[in-house]
């Protein structure tokens, strides 16, 4: 299937590596349904940049720990654009606690955006990547799931393991009917929600102390993770299924017991 005949879903495409992800998906071909939350404005944004380079897209406002939303924006998109050929479960919601700061309101919601979140986009979808037997399925986990030893990330490093392994079930249940299931784990990356709770003078900081943990000598973009998922996203990637690609710099400060 050609770029030009796919409709791809990127959810959280408001900003950061959603939004990245949604413009180079538009800018390979593909017609693009921008989901967003809260912030309306910021998804008008992507549409707009999209459909003045001459592509299509619309906005669809759903917050995936709600699956009757999910379902009803997976029909808006396709009545608006046609069927999904490419979905990106890229919403995330992360809020750090210790064993001391435990939250369990908190942890309840990371796990119904992180990972109940994925599997509603997924459910929505399948029915028609499954009559066309053709799909691309991308899950963006983290880093954090497979065991940096940054402190405080041990309970949404708990979702997004988990997703990891859905990924490989999901895509040994749904590999028959021609869609693969694939996962991205960024590394630290230099969005708009790493730098939210910090002031200038801290987000210099924390860049300079993260930059120093990879092999390449800096943080990463959120083109750098759009690239990764285009590329399992793509019609050429139809052999790589139940795959994690890291996209991390090179990062060494993994948990370990050598």
């Amino acid at each position: 299937m050609a770029w030009r005949e796919q409709v791809a879903l990127v959810t959280g495409a408001s900003r950061g590596i959603g939004r990245a992800t949604a413009l180079l998906l538009a800018g390979r071909g593909a017609a693009v349904a921008v989901n967003y939350a809260t912030s309306e404005a910021e998804a008008a944004s992507v549409v707009d940049a999209i459909t003045a380079a001459g592509g299509r897209a619309i906005a669809v406002s759903a917050d995936v720990a709600d699956p009757a939303q999910v379902a009803a924006m997976v029909a808006q998109a396709a009545q608006a654009l046609g069927p999904i050929s490419i979905l990106v479960n890229n919403a995330g919601f992360a809020r750090q606690a210790t064993l001391d700061t435990f939250d369990a309101d908190a942890l309840a919601r990371m796990r119904r955006v992180n990972v109940d979140g994925p599997i509603a986009a997924i459910r929505a979808v399948m029915p028609a990547m499954r009559e066309r037997r053709y799909g691309r399925i991308v899950n963006i986990t983290s880093l954090a799931g497979i065991g940096t030893a940054l402190p405080g990330n041990a309970f949404y490093a708990g979702t997004k393991a988990e997703l990891a392994i859905l990924t490989r079930r999901f895509a040994m249940e749904l590999g028959p009917d021609g869609i693969t299931v694939n996962a991205v784990a960024p590394g630290f990356i230099g969005t708009e929600m790493a730098r939210a709770s910090r002031s200038d003078s801290e987000w210099a900081e924390t860049e300079q102390r993260m930059r120093q943990r990879t092999m390449v000598g800096r943080i990463g973009m959120p083109e750098d993770v759009a690239n990764a998922v285009v590329f399992l996203a793509a019609p050429e990637a139809g052999f790589i299924t139940a795959q994690q690609l890291v996209v991390d710099g090179g990062r060494m400060d993994y948990l370990g017991h050598s």
